[in-house]
């Protein structure tokens, strides 16, 4: 499918609901909205932004809080890090089969309809939709703020007067509502989050092989109790991420440290990896942006991972509006199974282990710079109205050929109001092959813990969690 048919569809399909305001700013800095706009958070709008209201046909539900904090289904103990499906119960009220395909397609992403052309078997099991996600009540008067004082500057690749929450509940960017990704939940729990998990290949054969394992500590330093009331500045760091590997033997020892700060053009990413062969730590400019992520077999880059991270410069981003798409959701029953070779099957994961929901989403559009190197042209994206994750995503490549596609895979954790979204994967059209990283269930599931103290976050620790 070409780009500019999928632009078409996507642009005749859209139900934008900020007007001209959602087109693309060009610019220095975009202001804030008015005080009359934001005055619709909290009553025509949720707090962060999302339509209160269910749809027309009563297939979306109105949104109501998300699930309670003491949300507890049968199974659960307080601090079980292993979440039982508060859905379990329930059975798909619409399968989509290539029998139906033409009645949802155009609610379906680029590359879910692909999976249709090439394996007859495919399906989307579609259950009923539950508008789970939860915020803290300080996350979400911070966001309150945020509507009528913060602005985006440098074009929109940075931000500034944003205090720790979602920094444009109302977008009128791209860039704003990308930024609102990258602000998102979890960090928004007031915890950093710990896991073990495994990375796993499954090539065009339907081979499924163990790509790596390892341990990982994500923080969110901004959202720290003693600063979370002021603005943050450009050099600040909101996001951290470190990794140690156990698995393949010849990566065993090997540890990476990535940080992200606030204004990427003041701070860039900076990135450190420990190899054990050469028993030293060394920056690694190169984990970021389209440098092919060693651990999915060349079927993603680096900016892939959580369906989109880093710096937004390469591209010139454009908020298409919003849409009605089925998507992965409440995924407790895939992200928690214990043993993933149950849903690891040739071609696509096992449609039984995928739930599927009616949501709204975000649409934005991401086309490549002149001058500028990346080996995707365009890229869309589809960010969940609640969570304001990016739950799913379109990959084309410079003849315009639909080479990628993602999934987020949202399974709540209720307890600690975090909008869990570890798990992800992404199917390679070219190879006929797929990813799925962040298989925490056989591990135990997701820790929420305190931060790591300032030592374990320096490039000098990476020497010691990635000794063999």
């Amino acid at each position: 499918m070409s780009i500019a048919r999928v632009k078409l569809e996507a642009r005749q399909g859209l139900a934008c609901t900020v007007g001209a305001a959602a087109l693309l700013f060009i610019g220095a800095t975009q202001a804030a909205v008015s005080a009359v706009e934001a005055a619709k958070l909290g009553q025509q709008l949720t707090a962060v932004g999302a339509e209160q209201a269910g749809n027309a046909a009563g297939t979306i539900p109105a949104y109501t809080g998300g699930l309670p904090v003491d949300t507890a289904p049968a199974g659960y103990h307080p601090g079980d890090s292993m979440l039982p499906d508060p859905f379990a119960g329930e059975a798909p009220s619409v399968i989509i089969t290539r029998t139906n395909l033409s009645q949802y397609q155009g609610q379906l992403t680029a590359v879910t309809q692909e999976l249709f052309k090439r394996y007859a078997d495919f399906r989307v099991q579609v259950y009923p939709s539950h508008r789970s996600a939860s915020v803290r009540q300080v996350i979400l008067d911070n966001t309150r703020k945020n509507a009528t004082g913060a602005r985006s500057i440098e074009g929109g690749l940075a931000m500034e007067n944003v205090l720790p929450g979602v920094p444009f509940p109302i977008p009128t960017s791209g860039h704003e509502a990308m930024w609102n990704h990258l602000f998102r939940n979890p960090g928004h729990s007031g915890y950093d989050f710990t896991t073990k998990f495994d990375s796993w290949n499954v090539d065009a054969a339907g081979q499924a092989t163990l790509a790596t394992r390892g341990e990982a500590f994500a923080s969110f330093p901004l959202i720290d109790a003693a600063r979370i009331n002021q603005p943050v500045s450009g050099s600040e760091i909101y996001y951290r991420l470190k990794v140690s590997y156990s698995e393949p033997a010849r990566r065993a020892g090997e540890a990476i440290l990535v940080q992200d700060a606030v204004n990427p053009l003041q701070q860039p990413r900076r990135a450190w990896q420990y190899l054990s062969g050469q028993r030293r730590v060394k920056l690694a400019p190169d984990i970021s942006y389209d440098t092919p992520n060693p651990g999915t077999a060349g079927a993603s880059v680096y900016d892939d991972a959580g369906v989109f991270n880093g710096a937004m410069d390469r591209y010139s981003w454009k908020l298409l509006g919003k849409k009605e798409m089925y998507i992965p959701y409440n995924a407790y029953k895939l992200t928690y199974e214990k043993n993933p070779e149950l849903y690891l099957k040739p071609n696509y994961l096992d449609p039984a282990f995928v739930r599927w929901e009616l949501h709204r989403v975000w649409v934005v559009e991401a086309t490549l710079q002149p001058g500028k190197r990346h080996v995707y042209a365009k890229r869309l994206f589809y960010l969940d109205e609640d969570s304001w994750s990016a739950v799913a995503s379109d990959q084309y490549d410079e003849r315009g050929q639909l080479y990628r596609g993602s999934f987020a895979f949202i399974a709540p954790s209720w307890a600690v109001q975090s909008v869990n979204a570890a798990t992800s994967m992404i199917y390679d059209l070219t190879s006929g092959a797929y990813n799925i990283s962040g298989v925490y269930g056989p591990h135990g599931g997701i820790k929420y813990i305190k931060s790591l103290s300032r030592g374990q976050w320096s490039p000098e620790s990476l020497a010691g969690s990635g000794v063999r």
